[in-house]
């Protein structure tokens, strides 16, 4: 079981299972929903449980896609690819170790000019 929450504690999660390989997003909308860029691991939604989710307000980025954040805290929270069986949980959120690490990057072509991805993982332009 992995626990997390916003800032603020109004919302709260529980993951059931190990978490996958999260990835590290470097589009444009991920580095402004986050500050930079977005790192989460996507988890089937069955196996999500969520409190506190009347606090989560979902902004539409995207005809296939929407963002969580607390509308308290305005903690950026989910990523939800809206007709697929899974959603993305950034991994700032989460409490405790996570016993994972990032995978590989994506949408790089699109980084941000003021970082270098010197990780030395797996890197996708889109």
């Amino acid at each position: 079981m992995h626990r997390g929450a916003c800032l603020c504690g109004a919302v709260s999660f529980e993951v059931t299972g190990a978490l996958p390989s999260p990835d590290g997003c470097h589009c444009s909308q991920c580095r402004k929903h986050s500050g930079h860029f977005f790192v989460s691991t996507d988890v089937p939604r069955a196996a999500l449980t969520i409190r506190g989710a009347d606090q989560i307000t979902w902004f539409r980025s995207s005809e296939k896609v929407q963002r969580g954040f607390c509308s308290v805290c305005g903690s950026s929270l989910f990523w939800d690819p809206i007709k697929h069986d899974w959603i993305g949980i950034a991994m700032g959120a989460f409490d405790g170790p996570t016993e994972t690490k990032i995978g590989h990057h994506i949408h790089v072509a699109d980084k941000g000019d003021y970082y270098e991805i010197a990780d030395g993982l797996p890197q996708k332009p889109h």
